[in-house]
């Protein structure tokens, strides 16, 4: 298995399943144009000229400010040209979610400020085919806006009653 370091943004290996005593956030998000893939972090001057980086870099941003030190992201964390690594990845999902101290939930189309009744039934991220698991598997799941402010966890949602 590769994390992704958030202080250097290096892919390192790890026995899988990670060592007790290596936590690691893992992000859960919808993808969108330009993301950042397991080829582009080989040369980080490539992946920093991808639209998708700045997803990358705030997620990491997150990791570091919650005080864990590796980030486990589908788009860079997998080799994908690989079809055994891609189906090995599939098979250990849902454990790579559950094994997570944390999960972040980035919700790209949920606006700053948005409430429950107003947007959140209406993000992409409801409508992916991995969100059951993605909610499920991790004990913690902080769903975060736009703009990287926490709107709530998978208990309770800013705004909600």
């Amino acid at each position: 298995m590769r994390l992704l370091n958030a202080l250097t943004f290096e892919l390192e290996s790890f026995p899988d399943p990670v060592p007790d005593d290596t936590p690691y956030a893992i992000l859960s998000h919808t993808w969108d144009a330009d993301e950042v893939t397991f080829t582009d972090m080989k040369d980080i001057a490539t992946a920093t000229g991808k639209v998708g980086f700045a997803k990358l870099q705030l997620a990491c941003e997150k990791t570091l400010d919650y005080g864990f030190k590796y980030i486990w992201i589908d788009t860079c964390c997998i080799d994908k040209s690989s079809s055994a690594e891609l189906s090995e990845a599939i098979n250990r999902m849902f454990r790579w979610y559950q094994d997570s101290t944390v999960c972040f939930a980035f919700l790209a189309d949920f606006p700053k400020d948005g409430t429950v009744d107003q947007q959140l039934r209406q993000c992409r991220w409801f409508s992916r085919g991995w969100t059951l698991q993605e909610l499920i598997a991790p004990r913690n799941v902080l769903f975060f806006d736009q703009e990287w402010k926490l709107v709530g966890d998978k208990n309770r949602i800013r705004g909600a009653t």
